[in-house]
């Protein structure tokens, strides 16, 4: 079986992308706050909810390996990117826009009879569905949301190791990040190297697309250890 672990990264879609009705309808909830102080609060607080939402953020980055022989790609939307020519397990393909991005993605997609993820049922996989859709990229695997308590043709751990929520918010099989499983189980987190996912908007403002695309190569790493574990301690639990 063919396997592949994947990972995204979004940024929030320029404000002024939206015309005016659509701006009223996100902020909408700021005119029933007391003040202009609160206002402001829950205004940066909505904007940086944009980087969450397939209608108001844009996929960057994806990053791919190969679970049984460990190579892999990593696309990233990069204007005017000088590839440094190096060879290794993992190919870097700067991208010119997200289209371009998602299409390459869907092409290699289409090799593998699973995928691997982290919360890729509740982010990731819906997010690349509405982006290609938004952008008539056509989808090549229309199945990874189907049935929930399966890892065929989709395994994600958020769900695995939190025993698909069976415990709730706060009970013993509460969902923790992948940042917090990482350190529990002794594999390098990808957040240790100094970028989160929430520097993004910030690295691609400044053209750091490299930087974007070695940090969402991490993440699948890391996640990649945590499958392997995951596989071997606690696969077959029902």
């Amino acid at each position: 079986m063919a396997r592949l672990v994947f990972d995204i990264e979004t940024t929030a879609l320029p404000l002024d992308t939206f015309d005016e009705v659509q701006k009223e309808y996100l902020f909408r909830e700021l005119e029933k706050l007391p003040d202009d102080e609160a206002k402001a609060t829950r205004r940066t607080e909505i904007e940086r909810l944009f980087n969450l939402w397939p209608l108001t953020a844009q996929v960057v980055c994806i990053a791919m390996l190969n679970v049984e022989t460990q190579r892999g790609k990593v696309l990233f939307t990069a204007e005017d990117y000088e590839d440094g020519g190096e060879t290794g397990p993992v190919e870097f393909m700067p991208c010119a826009d997200e289209a371009e991005l998602l299409s390459a993605f869907w092409d290699v997609a289409k090799r593998y009879d699973q995928i691997v993820t982290f919360n890729g049922r509740g982010f990731d996989v819906p997010f690349i569905y509405l982006r290609s859709a938004i952008l008539n990229v056509p989808i090549s695997r229309k199945d990874w949301l189907g049935y929930r308590f399966a890892t065929e043709p989709h395994c994600d751990l958020a769900e695995q190791l939190s025993f698909y929520g069976v415990s709730g918010r706060e009970g013993a099989a509460r969902k923790f990040n992948l940042d917090f499983y990482c350190k529990v189980f002794g594999i390098d987190s990808p957040k240790s190297h100094g970028v989160t996912g929430m520097d993004v908007g910030n690295l691609l403002a400044e053209r750091k697309y490299r930087e974007i695309a070695e940090y969402c190569l991490r993440d699948v790493q890391a996640t990649m250890l945590l499958y392997k574990i995951w596989q071997e301690r606690l696969a077959g639990i029902k």
